[in-house]
């Protein structure tokens, strides 16, 4: 059983993975899109999109607050000049895991993890909905007012 087991220890000590996560957060945010083994990639999810929720609201506090976790200034200002205003409208689910197979030394699920709103092959494939201005009823309400109008014209 793994009751009360919610964070993935990744077979390394708290400083070595807490350094581990903080380079690969700020790879993240600099590329938009890193490889790495499936089991990072989910503990990655879990420690980047607090500090990308954090980063929609731009003040000294919130950025003193990443940084305090990430520890790379480009990737600070880069998260909070490029990434937050993209995803300003998004209420979560900023990264998108994608299993891309098996590493070919130790059989490892690799996988890709990227920030949703900075895949442009994505972007384009997602057709924008276009919704129709009439509905069912209205087209009813039509076929019944014409319905009399030819009746009218048959009766001449």
């Amino acid at each position: 059983m793994r009751h009360n087991k919610a964070v993935n220890h990744l077979g390394r000590q708290s400083g070595h993975r807490k350094a581990m996560l903080a380079n690969m957060a700020s790879s993240l945010i600099l590329h938009k899109r890193i490889e790495t083994t499936l089991a990072k990639a989910k503990a990655l999810r879990q420690y980047v999109e607090p500090l990308i929720t954090k980063s929609k609201e731009d003040t000294t506090h919130s950025r003193r607050v990443v940084f305090s976790y990430l520890k790379q200034k480009e990737a600070v200002s880069e998260l909070f000049r490029v990434v937050a205003p993209k995803i300003a409208d998004r209420p979560g689910g900023y990264t998108r895991i994608l299993k891309i197979g098996f590493r070919q030394g130790d059989a490892a699920d690799m996988a890709l993890i990227e920030l949703v709103d900075f895949n442009e092959l994505a972007l384009a494939a997602t057709p924008k909905e276009t919704k129709k201005a009439t509905t069912r009823r209205s087209r009813a309400k039509k076929a019944q007012a014409e319905a009399p109008a030819a009746e009218e014209a048959t009766q001449e």
